[in-house]
């Protein structure tokens, strides 16, 4: 078996054991061929049962580009647990019990978790923040700097666009829901790596269970690749069209730092295009001076 085998392996029992799901597997003592498509079947069939959601995530990575580079960039190797895609079936919480897990989600398992490196090199964890009865639930790719020093989402440039993003939409930032894919910022703002996403994106699939908004919006390439769990996925082909994620719409757009660098009438339509579809599919209505041209 070539060391790329072994390593994916590796790197699968590595999540497994991250998310405390590998206690009953074992890895093979020997790395054997047969071994490594035995320890690979066995995560296909552990992983999807678990429903918990994962993603590939390196750099260079044609899954997880960086998100300072919008062009599509060369995949690298590793193993990690398919995301769930079977629709929510338990009922929708009230907004009391909804606050209640969400504050209980974060204080006792997020705040304190050190279930990955990035745990090592964090300020504090970035949990995410907004209406508990949010009906549009925002997801860009992790903290910054500026977020792993306040402990909240999208606060630097990028944030304060993403506020105009949404005041344009006749919304306020307490009226939506923001989060990221991982929950503490990777050392240097590097990409995050795979076992690290797999380690921390059941937290993000149970703000969104628990949530329950009625649409999604992804904030650029990466959180889109992940959400779709498409690694051939472009922004080029994909903003603006409707897709669904677990039986919630999802809306792919620019991420705003994307648009910060790309700060033409162009982009900026395109942006208020997609934001506009939300609020037709919400049936709120448009404000006439919501253009994102103006942010």
């Amino acid at each position: 078996m070539d060391a790329g085998a072994k390593n994916r392996v590796k790197l699968w029992l590595r999540s497994e054991r991250a998310l405390g799901l590998g206690a009953s597997v074992t890895a093979p003592s020997s790395f054997a061929p047969d071994a490594a498509v035995q320890a690979i079947a066995i995560a296909e069939q552990i992983a999807p049962a678990q429903h918990h959601v994962s993603a590939e995530k390196t750099e260079p990575s044609a899954l997880f580009p960086a998100i300072s580079a919008p062009s599509e960039m060369a995949p690298r190797g590793g193993l990690v647990p398919p995301p769930s895609v079977e629709p929510f079936t338990a009922p929708s919480l009230s907004t009391d019990e909804k606050r209640r897990r969400l504050i209980a989600l974060d204080n006792n398992e997020v705040r304190g978790c050190t279930r990955c490196r990035l745990c090592e090199t964090r300020t504090q964890t970035v949990f995410g923040e907004g209406d508990a009865d949010a009906p549009i639930f925002f997801i860009g790719e992790g903290p910054g700097e500026n977020e792993d020093l306040k402990g909240r989402p999208f606060v630097g440039r990028a944030g304060e666009l993403l506020d105009k993003m949404i005041a344009g939409m006749g919304l306020k930032r307490e009226q939506v829901y923001i989060a990221n894919i991982v929950k503490c910022r990777p050392p240097g703002n590097r990409v995050p790596m795979p076992d690290e996403v797999a380690t921390c994106t059941p937290y993000l699939e149970r703000q969104i269970e628990i949530i329950r908004p009625k649409v999604i919006v992804t904030l650029g390439l990466p959180a889109l690749k992940y959400m779709m769990n498409d690694p051939k996925l472009t922004m080029g082909r994909s903003r603006g069209n409707w897709r669904e994620w677990r039986g919630i719409k999802l809306m792919p757009t620019f991420h705003p730092a994307y648009v910060l660098r790309q700060y033409t009438d162009e982009t900026r339509a395109a942006v208020w295009s997609d934001l506009k579809q939300v609020l037709v599919e919400l049936g709120m209505p448009i404000p006439t001076r919501g253009r994102t041209g103006s942010a």
